[in-house]
């Protein structure tokens, strides 16, 4: 007889398939197989004494601070730690259970119901010459042959925009914007070039995205994340995707100190109004993409908190967009120029794409291509 320990396993239902387990058992096994963490923030200390004895009742477990269980504080921090099997018990039996209890239970639901997609690789095309990644401007024709070379690469997704969002970057008139990202469009449009990739425009100006979606793009990427209804409106209008990027403040101000009392629930809340704000105006989470915003108002600390949790984004029922591409968070790691963090930007995106990132923003699509594809294979 041999033993040895087994590594993450991805597929959990193949795996016992595999090993020939009967049929009734694979989704009974399935859902042991996996531990899962919560961290619940600011529950009521009765609630957190109540929580703590049924998670132990099944075999479960609540992290809990010294003094709770003598209601020292009206409220701590939790973690909740489980199986899938685990936290499906307990979201059916705190539905009865006082002091937010029942909030608990419908939250744990919601996770436990979250779609996975599949992997997308979305290139990024900058019209414009002061974007921060050299390697990343093209106008004109010069663009549109990116484009192609791009999908030949293994791009699902092309993202052309016209204006710099680098921290710090000058804003441009409406009118230079448009002048930069026409031709491209119209080339775009006249090649037929939208049957072969999903194309995105990295805008929110409003006239310029309404070209672009005349044009043949079905996507928004929207960095102030669905500020203006006028977008919205015409993603709804056009039956296009809209990415909704978190982002504090402006690219001007962005990085002048970003503070955060709790970065994951900040953002999170931020998701939430911003939902509710684009379906009340007719927009289906379907067609709602994402974006955590790495760089865009966040300290080291916080972009590698929020990679490290981004699975939790996805019980939004939304695809979630992973977007670290040679940026300075790499730098911060370890000291390394532009045009050398293509390593440090796979790293990222992998760890990104295991944590439930389904769309990877990249100037290295070829590299990624492959990395991914080496990524699945292992998984």
């Amino acid at each position: 007889m041999n033993i040895y320990q087994l590594g993450n396993i991805t597929d959990k239902k193949s795996a016992l398939k595999a090993l020939g387990v009967e049929s009734g058992g694979v989704s009974i096994m399935a859902k042991k197989m996996e531990l899962l963490y919560f961290f619940i923030k600011d529950l009521k200390t009765p609630a957190a004494n109540i929580l703590k004895q049924d998670a132990l009742s099944i075999g479960a477990e609540l992290a809990v601070p010294g003094g709770v269980i003598l209601c020292e504080k009206p409220t701590y921090d939790c973690i909740l730690i489980g199986t899938k099997k685990h936290m499906e018990l307990l979201s059916r039996k705190e539905l009865a259970q006082p002091f937010g209890l029942k909030t608990v239970a419908t939250e744990l639901k919601k996770f436990l119901s979250t779609k996975r997609y599949p992997t997308q690789i979305m290139g990024v095309i900058n019209a414009n010459d002061d974007s921060f990644f050299e390697g990343s401007r093209f106008v004109a024709d010069d663009a549109v042959s990116q484009c192609e070379k791009m999908i030949e690469d293994g791009a699902d997704i092309i993202d052309i925009g016209a204006v710099s969002s680098r921290p710090g970057s000058t804003p441009v008139s409406t009118g230079i914007e448009l002048e930069r990202i026409q031709p491209i469009c119209d080339a775009i449009k006249s090649k037929k070039l939208y049957e072969k990739a999903t194309f995105s425009v990295d805008s929110y100006t409003p006239s310029v995205v309404e070209y672009a979606l005349q044009s043949g793009f079905t996507l928004i990427n929207d960095i102030t994340g669905a500020s203006d209804e006028a977008i919205i409106k015409l993603a709804v209008k056009y039956d296009a995707k809209l990415c909704i990027m978190h982002m504090q403040g402006t690219p001007q101000t962005m990085q002048k100190n970003p503070q955060y009392e709790d970065v994951m629930v900040e953002v999170s809340t931020f998701f939430e109004e911003r939902l509710a704000k684009c379906e009340a105006l007719g927009l289906s989470r379907e067609n709602i993409i994402l974006d955590v915003g790495i760089g865009f108002g966040k300290t080291l600390e916080h972009n590698l908190t929020l990679i490290k949790n981004l699975n939790h984004f996805t019980h939004f029922g939304c695809e979630v967009l992973i977007g670290a591409s040679r940026k300075l968070m790499i730098d911060k790691i370890i000291p390394t120029p532009t045009e050398e963090r293509l390593p440090g930007t796979l790293a990222i995106h992998l760890k990104a794409v295991e944590n439930g990132a389904s769309i990877v923003r990249c100037h290295d699509v070829t590299e990624h291509q492959q990395a991914l594809t080496v990524l699945e294979a292992m998984l």
